[in-house]
C-alpha cells in the first residue's frame, strides 16, 4: 500500500512557528516536499535546513500574506524546484483579541489582512496550478473562533468565519477540477496565537488559559495528515477540534 504523503509538494504558510512549523516536520517525516513561507525568514530557513539535513526536501521563502505577489511568488517557487503543487496550506494567522468599544481599528485591519486576505491570495496563487493538473488540495484553517463567538472575540470570530465560508464555496466550484478542500477549525493549541493580542488584560488571561489547557501543535499535524491520506474519492471537508479540557 503506498503513503499517499510520500512524495507530495506541500506549501505552508505560517511555517515559522505554531501549527505550521509542526505540520512541516510531520509531513517532511512522511516524505512529503516541503516549501515553508512566513515573515521571519531565518526561521524557517532553520528549519528548512534542519529537514534538509534530516534527508528530508525543504525550501523556505520569506511570505508575508498580505501581499499577494509575495504569496505567489511563494507557490511558484514550489512550481520551479519540485515541478508542481499538490497541497496548499494557508495557516497563517493573528489574534488581537479586545472589545469592539476599544475601537482597535489597526488590530481589526491586521487580522482581516492576514486571516482573510491572506487565505484568498494562497487561494489565487495555487488554484491556477492546482486547475491546470486537474488534481490538488487546499487546506483552510479557521479556528473553534469561527463557530463559538466571545466577548471580545467578535472580529476574530469573523475572519475565521468568512475562512469557513470561503472554504465551502471553494469546495463546491473545485468540484469539475478534481481538487479537495479541507477547512481545519482547532480549539487551544500549543503556538504563538496569544502573542498578538495587545490588550494586557486579555492577554494574560488568554495565556493562562493557553498554559491550562491548550494541547501540542501536532495535533494540528496529525489532522493535516488524516485529511491527505484518504483516497483520492474521499473529500474530508471540515475537522473541528479541542482540548478535551476546553468548554467552549
Amino acid at each position: 500500500m503506498s503513503d499517499p504523503i510520500n512524495g507530495k509538494v506541500i506549501v505552508i504558510t505560517g511555517a515559522s512557528s505554531g501549527l505550521g512549523e509542526a505540520a512541516a516536520r510531520h509531513l517532511s517525516a512522511q516524505g512529503a516536499s516541503v516549501v515553508l513561507g512566513a515573515r521571519r525568514a531565518e526561521r524557517i530557513e532553520a528549519l528548512a535546513t534542519e529537514l534538509a539535513a534530516g534527508g528530508g526536501k525543504a525550501l523556505a521563502v520569506a511570505t508575508d500574506v498580505t501581499h499577494s505577489d509575495q504569496v505567489k511568488r511563494l507557490v511558484d517557487a514550489a512550481v520551479e524546484r519540485y515541478g508542481r503543487i499538490d497541497v496548499m496550506i494557508n495557516n497563517a494567522g493573528l489574534m488581537p483579541l479586545s472589545p469592539l468599544e476599544r475601537l482597535k481599528l489597526d488590530d481589526w485591519n491586521r487580522m482581516i489582512d492576514v486571516n482573510v486576505k491572506g487565505v484568498l491570495y494562497g487561494i489565487a496563487a495555487a488554484l491556477p496550478h492546482m486547475i491546470r493538473r486537474k488534481s490538488g488540495h487546499i487546506v483552510n484553517v479557521a479556528s473553534v473562533a469561527g463557530h463559538v463567538v466571545r466577548p471580545g472575540g467578535a472580529v476574530y470570530s469573523a475572519t475565521k468565519t468568512a475562512v469557513r465560508v470561503i472554504s465551502e464555496g471553494l469546495r463546491q466550484e473545485v468540484k469539475p477540477h478534481n481538487i479537495r478542500t479541507t477547512v481545519i477549525s482547532p480549539g487551544a493549541v500549543a503556538s504563538e496565537l496569544p502573542d498578538s493580542i495587545t490588550e494586557n488584560a486579555i492577554a494574560a488571561d488568554m495565556q493562562k488559559f493557553y498554559e491550562d489547557v491548550a494541547i501540542p501543535a501536532d495535533s494540528f499535524a496529525r489532522a493535516v495528515a488524516f485529511a491527505l491520506s484518504q483516497p483520492q474519492e474521499v473529500d474530508v471537508n471540515e475537522i473541528l477540534y479541542r482540548p478535551t479540557r476546553q468548554l467552549l
